[in-house]
């Protein structure tokens, strides 16, 4: 296969080079990308134009790398994928940056290639759930079942939110809820005790725009419960779950979310109780498991401490408090899932993998979610501590690495219903 490099022009156009062929940065450097390290582009993903960015190939005959800026006499930038859901990049895109370059928004810019008349991506499907698949989602019937809620609790603020996100934000969670089926969001907190580089809410310093607005009025537990317990009815193998994108840290609302899970479990058990955390607050996690909590995802950039502190900026709780919250489900019989934020160079490192290996080893995660971190690339590397963007050993390597170690480990993209982990969980 000769996979060439892809550009586009001014207006968004995208073409293939005759001569240069495709790269990709999985750390410093950008190298040449090989058949191993590609996949066709997934289906529903989008192709995109970086703006102020010259892209990098690799000349067929000295194999150097080689910066394409003038294309019939005018400037080209760099052009990138962002993969569907359910895929890790190997690779991101390779590019010079010009100093009149805009901060580039919250998606992964994956390496792209073009081969035998199709574009191809550097990553690797890591889920094989279709949950997320985009063209599994029709408008008409998001707004029919939208009406259908709508009827049944016209004031409910957690419903208003989740109509926010699945009409505007394109939340895929948000429009399963309203579809019956796979995962249903909970949005409850309206603040954060972490400050993201990458956060999705709320972007301080006005550097680039926030995807999404976040919550601004805190929901009643009665609110919760109604819009989890309608779900749990609705749904086969039902997952609700706290934190999302739209809103901060639920752990701070943990009365609330306490009440809430309790008055779900006093109608039922059926549907897995799910906590997206920064896992702040090991003492509110007791607590929620007394109150009936199923599972946990835990989300991690690194278990360095300087890396975790980079882009976490935390606010009252160290990466400590976070390891703490792991030990207690794992001892308490919560199912454990680390949400990866994963980005070649960084964490497909040896370094990286070894940290985590402890952490796995030790206190026994279940599940590793190959989630990228949708970030503009120099920002945060810009971010990181010196020597901790480096050349990786590819996502394939440490997934390999790690599935050597513990055999037992799954890597996945989604958080899953209970019934396909129960018989897993030790008490």
């Amino acid at each position: 296969m000769k996979l060439r490099m892809v550009f586009s022009d001014a207006e968004g156009r995208l073409y293939d080079h005759p001569d240069l062929l495709a790269a990709g940065a999985d750390g410093p450097d950008p190298v040449a990308l090989s058949e191993d390290d590609v996949i066709p582009v997934p289906r529903g993903s989008d192709l995109m134009m970086l703006p102020g960015r010259h892209p990098i190939g690799i000349d067929p005959v000295t194999h150097e790398q080689t910066v394409f800026s003038v294309w019939e006499g005018k400037a080209v930038c760099a052009a990138a994928v962002f993969m569907a859901p359910a895929h890790t990049q190997s690779h991101r895109a390779a590019y010079v940056t010009q100093p009149d370059a805009p901060v580039l928004p919250l998606f992964g810019y994956t390496a792209l290639g073009f081969s035998d008349g199709g574009f191809y991506a550097a990553g690797i499907r890591v889920d094989d759930d279709r949950r997320h698949d985009p063209w599994r989602f029709c408008r008409s019937e998001i707004e029919r079942g939208m009406e259908e809620v709508l009827s049944d609790l016209p004031t409910n603020r957690v419903v208003q939110q989740l109509k926010t996100c699945a009409l505007v934000y394109n939340c895929r969670n948000a429009q399963n809820f309203f579809l019956g089926r796979y995962e249903a969001p909970l949005p409850t907190s309206v603040a954060c005790n972490s400050r993201c580089v990458g956060c999705l809410s709320l972007q301080e310093d006005g550097g680039f725009k926030a995807a999404h607005d976040r919550l601004e009025v805190p929901p009643s537990p009665e609110e919760v419960a109604d819009v989890a317990l309608r779900h749990i009815e609705k749904a086969d193998r039902a997952v609700v779950s706290f934190g999302q994108g739209c809103e901060g840290e639920p752990l701070l609302n943990g009365d609330l979310l306490c009440r809430a899970v309790r008055l779900i479990r006093e109608k039922t058990n059926l549907g897995t109780i799910n906590l997206n955390t920064n896992g702040s607050r090991p003492a509110v996690i007791d607590k929620l498991i007394d109150s009936g909590l199923d599972s946990i995802r835990v989300s991690l950039n690194s278990l360095r401490e300087d890396a975790y502190n980079a882009y976490y900026r935390p606010k009252g709780y160290g990466l400590g408090d976070v390891i703490e919250t792991v030990r207690i489900c794992r001892r308490r019989g919560v199912r454990v899932s680390v949400n990866l934020l994963c980005f070649p160079g960084v964490t497909d490192t040896p370094e990286e993998s070894e940290v985590l290996g402890e952490l796995i080893g030790r206190e026994g995660v279940d599940l590793v979610q190959m989630r990228n971190l949708n970030i503009d690339p120099e920002l945060y590397i810009q971010a990181l501590p010196g020597g901790v963007h480096r050349q990786g050993i590819g996502v394939r390597g440490f997934m390999k690495d790690l599935k050597e170690k513990f055999p037992d480990l799954r890597f996945g993209y989604f958080n899953p219903p209970k019934e396909s982990y129960r018989s897993s969980v030790s008490a």
